[in-house]
């Protein structure tokens, strides 16, 4: 069982910037591949980032590239979400995820794919 927890959500102006965190239990983070999903009222969740276990591979959705990055440290158990340049589109709440242990495909990128879910934190973009 892993639990998620997130932190650094908040409200910023346009072209700011904001680092999130998701801190997890459990003894065996190294073998989980991580993401960070989004979701606004009425709409699907979407993936925003994923890191692989192992090689820490990544992958981003086409409007967060370049301004996005996912990163893992595995002695702290913690995957973080480094947003700069951030747009009012952005705004939605992030949720992180985690998949595995030792998921066949090491990007997932649906959410059907994740076995445990954070409780997720707002992050608001303003104009």
């Amino acid at each position: 069982q892993v639990q998620l927890v997130e932190s650094g959500g908040g409200l910023v102006q346009a072209g700011g910037s904001l680092r999130l965190s998701c801190a997890a239990s459990g003894r065996t983070f190294s073998r989980y591949s991580m993401a960070w999903f989004r979701q606004v009222p009425g709409w699907e969740r979407e993936s925003v980032a994923v890191i692989s276990y192992g090689t820490s591979s990544t992958y981003y959705r086409d409007s967060v590239k370049g301004r996005f990055t996912i990163s893992r440290d595995n002695a702290k158990n913690t995957t973080y979400l480094q947003m700069n340049s951030l747009k009012p589109e952005d705004t939605a709440v992030y949720y992180c995820a985690a998949a595995g242990p030792d998921p066949y495909y090491g990007l997932p990128k649906a959410s059907y794919e994740y076995d445990y879910w954070g409780q997720g934190t707002q992050v608001t973009v303003s104009s």
